[in-house]
Parts: C-alpha cells; structure tokens; sequence
C-alpha cells in the first residue's frame, strides 16, 4: 500500500512553511487543481532541456524524439482511461476547450436537443447556450431530487428522439456528488443520443473505464491530475471522430491541401491543429506514469477516507452547513459548505491567514447550482492523495474556533 507520507516527499510545495511563523502549508484546494509532484517537473524540464524540437514532419533526432514522448502520453492517457487506442485520445488546452470541441464539431440542425443539468460546471452549460443561439437548438435541464441529486426519472421526460445529446457531470465540483453515468448512456443511447461526461472532478479521483461508462465523449484536464497547465483530453468514441468536424484549421491537422480543399489528418491529430503544448503533453505523461504506480483505487480509498473523517468532524461543529450526499460511496473528496454569521471569502482568509490552510470560496463556476440550492455561494475544502489526517484536524479545529470564537453559533 502507497504511504501517504513518502507520497507527500514527491511535491516541493508540500515543503514550503511560511515565513512569518513556520506553518506548514495545507493545501486544500484540489478540486480547481492539483500540485504537481518532482516527476511531473523534471519530465517538463526534460524536453526543453534535451529534446526542444517541434512534433511531426522533421526527420532529425530532435524532432523525432519529442515526437515519439508525445504520442506515447496519448497512448498513456487511452491507457488510463480504458480507451481502446491513442487514436480516440485528442489533446487540449482543458475540459473547457474539450468541450467546445464537441459544441462546434456535431452537424447542428435547427430543432435538435440537447439535455445537460443544473449540477453542471459553466464550461458544461455556457457552451450549449451559445450552440442554441447559433443554431436554433433547444437546451433542457435536468433538476435535482433530494437537493444532491439529479432526478433520473426527470432526465427519461425530458429525452425525445430529437435530443442530440446529453451532456452531464461525473461527479459535482460543488456537491462532490457522483452521477450515475452507466445509467445515464444507456438512456440517452436508447433514443439515439450522444452522450458527453464531463470527468474533471472524476478521472483524476477514481479508476475510469470509458468502455464501461459507455459514453460517446469524456473531457478532463490534466492540470487537476498532478499534470501540467494548459493540457488536457477529449475521448471521442473510435468511429465518432470522422463524424466530427474540426474546429481549428491549420499545419498538422491535414493529409493534403490544395487552393479548392483540404484534406483532414488521422485521428487524433485531425483535431490537434498547430503546435500544440509539447512539454505539457509529456508533462501530462508523466503524471498519469504517478497515479498508474500510486493506483487509482488506493487514491479513491484515501480520499474516501477523508471525506468521511472530515465530514464527521464538520457535522459537529455548530454553525457549519455542508452540501452534499451523507452517503461516501455517492461523493468524491469535495466538501462544499458555510459557516452562519460569515461570507465564505471571508472563512476562506481566514483559514489562510490563520493557518495557512488554502481551500477555495464563492460560485465555484456553478451559478446555476447555487441558485438551486438556495444559496448566493459556498466555500469548498477538496482532497487529493497527498492530503492526510492530520490536515483534516487541522482544518476542522481552525474551522471550529472561527464558528465558535469568531462567529455566531446561536
């Protein structure tokens, strides 16, 4: 079993006191990202040190080097994922970019339409809204049973055979709840539809199979699974990319260009216009090479761990509101929550300043979800691997002395 403590030796950050009175750094906001351990850093260091060449076309050693690292972190990446090969492993900026892949890349007719949720990230909601003033889409929204969760009986209502696609969270950075995606694809393809999962907060936290899921696209950012910023990955389902326009023109993304037409490159690279983010892409390698070794099933069994630990201390803490399911199987390691009597920046300076605890506050790019729960914003403690128990005391007894030393616990 991985120690936690010999994990932690791998992240120079989880080093770092402050300055002022040696407190320890506790970094409890994983769910906007992650910190990248020595691997990751030395693999980016790597490249520009040693194999600083563009991808593709060139024939000299350097070229074919950061070729060969690059497509062989797809080949990791499909490999993680469950994938069947590289060539449905398309990489990108973010989820974000992931997702406006498929926004732009589907045929749109007037009239077609697409399902997402009220639990959704604005970069799983904002896109479809602009689809639907572009192309006279319709845009449904599923809503909630039971405040955590999505009301499944309400998503069968409202598929026609005129939904094109369904597009839906894995687990709510908010509410850490974990949506039944299985499910989900299996309704959604029984009218025909497409189905897009949204994993940000799920393929850096648990062991993903996409043939299991059985969803059509998955979109995660590397950044949030010890890689690198400014890379990340679309799963598009083999025989659907051909289907799929592409949404940047330009070098690499071609078989053959003339003054009339073009041509479109094989996958993935149909879809990787320009150069792309070398050194993060190997970055991105190198992170999944640490969470394979780690295992994924000891990463979502640490967390579970967490969870309910830190969950069990907030519910006796006077005046602290938690969001979420009870039920640890149902959630991941996010914790959203309020304290009575203060604004959640405020919890969250507090907890900074006090003992150098970082988490994160406000709408967490889910407005519409916080307009559903009653709520004008949250603040939001997220674990990773590298997080232990003592840290979640830690958190819990600064977080009790606010409510009860600094607020009103009435």
């Amino acid at each position: 079993m991985p120690d936690v403590y010999k994990i932690r030796e791998d992240f120079p950050l989880l080093q770092r006191v402050r300055k002022t009175d040696g407190k320890p750094f506790v970094y409890l906001d994983n769910a906007a990202t992650s910190l990248k351990p020595r691997q990751v850093i030395e693999a980016v260091i790597e490249y520009y040190e040693k194999y600083c060449a563009n991808i593709h076309r060139g024939v000299h050693y350097l070229s074919q080097k950061a070729s060969e690292l690059y497509e062989e972190a797809h080949e990791k990446v499909a490999k993680f994922i469950g994938a069947r090969s590289m060539e449905e492993i398309v990489f990108v900026k973010n989820t974000t970019e992931a997702i406006n892949y498929v926004a732009y890349g589907i045929d749109w007719k007037p009239g077609d339409e697409i399902v997402t949720t009220v639990m959704e990230h604005h970069s799983n909601l904002v896109p479809w809204q602009i689809v639907r003033g572009k192309f006279g889409v319709k845009l449904k929204f599923v809503r909630l049973r039971d405040r955590w969760f999505l009301d499944i009986e309400h998503l069968e209502e409202l598929i026609t055979d005129r939904t094109r696609l369904v597009a839906v969270v894995h687990a709510s950075n908010v509410l850490g709840t974990i949506n039944p995606v299985e499910e989900i694809c299996k309704i959604a393809h029984d009218h025909g539809a497409l189905v897009l999962v949204d994993g940000a907060q799920s393929v850096p936290h648990m062991p993903i199979d996409v043939k299991k899921i059985g969803c059509d696209f998955l979109a995660f950012s590397g950044h949030k699974m010890l890689g690198p910023t400014g890379i990340g990955a679309l799963y598009i389902r083999e025989g659907l990319g051909e289907e799929l326009n592409p949404t940047f023109g330009g070098g690499d993304m071609i078989r053959r260009v003339t003054l009339e037409k073009s041509e479109w490159n094989v996958l993935p690279w149909k879809f990787e216009a320009g150069t792309p983010n070398i050194a993060g892409g190997i970055g991105f390698g190198a992170a999944v090479d640490y969470l394979r070794r780690v295992g994924m099933e000891w990463v979502r069994a640490h967390e579970k761990e967490l969870t309910r630990y830190a969950l069990k201390r907030m519910s006796e803490i006077p005046g602290v509101e938690v969001y979420g399911p009870e039920d640890i199987e149902k959630r991941g390691g996010v914790i959203a929550f309020n304290v009575r009597g203060f604004d959640p920046h405020e919890v969250a300076m507090l907890l900074d300043d006090l003992e150098n605890i970082a988490i994160r506050s406000g709408l967490h790019c889910a407005e519409p979800l916080h307009n559903a729960l009653g709520i004008s914003s949250s603040a939001r403690a997220s674990f990773y691997l590298y997080n232990t128990k003592e840290e979640v005391d830690l958190f819990c007894d600064t977080l009790e002395k606010i409510a009860r030393e600094l607020g009103s616990t009435e």
